[in-house]
C-alpha cells in the first residue's frame, strides 16, 4: 500500500526480536497497534491522523517485518507491551495516545498496566478478553478447536472457525477475496505465528482490574457501532462494567478503521480532544 504522506520506516532491536515500525507526521504522538494485524491496514487511518499528529505504527513481533529471534517463542500481551514501550521511548515523542485494536487493545491495556508513564490516553478498541465472560471456558475451548483445525492443515477452516467464534460474518465472495488464493511467505509465517504462538496467550490474558482502576492515564473502551452482540462487543462491555467506565462508540464494526478511515479518524479526534 502506498501512503499519501511521508513515511519514515525503521527497525529497532529489542530483547528477542527486531521490530519494524513506521512514523508519520508531526505533533503529539499517537501510537496505533494491532495483534496480529500489522502496520499496513492501519496506513489510511495513520495518514489522516498525521495531519496534526506524529503517528507510530508497527508490525507486532512474529508478523511481517518484525522478526523474532526464535520463531517458536510465544508472544504475550506483556511482551508486546514491552515492545511498544521500547518503540515509544525510541521515537522520543511521548507520552502517547495509544489506540489498540482487537489483540492490540489487549497490548495497550498491558502497556497501561506496566508502562503507565509512557501513556497519556489508551483507547482499547474491542479487546478480546475471554476471561471476563461467564462462558469463558466455552470461548477458550473454541479457540483450542481453532488451533487444532489449523494444526490439521485446514488453514481456511481455521479462519472460518476463528471468525465464527468472534461473531464476524461476511459474504463468501468477500471471505475468498480476503483469505482465499495463494498466500505470500510473510502471510504464511504471520498466520502460523498467530495460531501457534499468539492466539492462546491473548485469549487467556486476565487484566489487572485494580491497576487499571487506579491508573492516572485516561482509559477509553471503544466499541464499533455495528458490533452489537459479537464476541468483542461482549468482552468490551464486560471490561467497561468492571472498571465502571461508559464505553464509547466508534464508526463501523470490529475493523471500523478500515471500513471508513475518515469517520474513524474524526471520532478518534473527538475522543482524544
Amino acid at each position: 500500500m502506498t501512503s499519501s504522506v511521508d513515511v519514515t520506516p525503521g527497525t529497532l532491536a529489542v530483547p528477542g526480536a527486531r521490530l519494524y515500525y513506521e512514523l508519520r507526521g508531526s505533533g503529539p504522538l499517537v501510537a496505533i497497534v494491532g495483534a496480529p494485524m500489522h502496520s499496513a491496514p492501519f496506513a489510511p487511518l495513520a495518514d489522516l491522523l498525521a495531519a496534526d499528529h506524529s503517528v507510530l505504527t508497527m508490525d507486532p513481533r512474529g508478523h511481517f517485518g518484525s522478526v523474532p529471534d526464535d520463531p517458536d517463542a510465544d508472544s504475550s500481551p506483556r511482551l508486546r507491551a514491552d515492545d511498544l514501550a521500547h518503540l515509544i521511548r525510541h521515537v522520543d515523542a511521548g507520552p502517547a495516545v495509544v489506540l489498540g485494536s482487537s489483540g492490540g487493545a489487549v497490548t495497550a491495556l498491558a502497556l497501561l498496566q506496566t508502562h503507565q508513564q509512557l501513556v497519556r490516553t489508551v483507547i482499547a478498541h474491542e479487546p478480546p478478553l475471554a476471561q471476563l465472560l461467564d462462558d469463558h471456558e466455552q470461548q477458550l475451548a473454541a479457540n483450542e478447536d481453532t488451533i487444532a483445525t489449523y494444526l490439521s492443515g485446514d488453514t481456511i477452516g481455521a479462519v472460518r472457525r476463528f471468525l465464527s467464534n468472534a461473531g464476524l460474518v461476511m459474504p463468501e465472495e468477500v471471505f475468498q477475496q480476503m483469505f482465499g488464493g495463494e498466500k505470500s511467505p510473510d502471510e504464511v509465517t504471520s498466520e502460523r505465528f498467530f495460531y501457534l504462538h499468539e492466539l492462546r496467550g491473548t485469549a487467556d490474558w486476565v487484566p489487572d482490574l485494580d491497576t487499571l482502576r487506579a491508573t492516572t492515564a485516561r482509559l477509553v473502551i471503544g466499541i464499533g457501532e455495528t458490533s452489537a452482540g459479537q464476541f468483542c462487543d461482549r468482552t468490551s462491555r464486560a471490561l467497561a462494567t468492571e472498571l465502571k467506565i461508559e464505553p464509547m462508540m466508534f464508526p463501523g464494526g470490529h475493523g471500523g478503521f478500515m471500513e471508513d478511515p475518515a469517520a474513524f479518524a474524526d471520532r478518534l479526534r473527538q475522543v482524544v480532544d
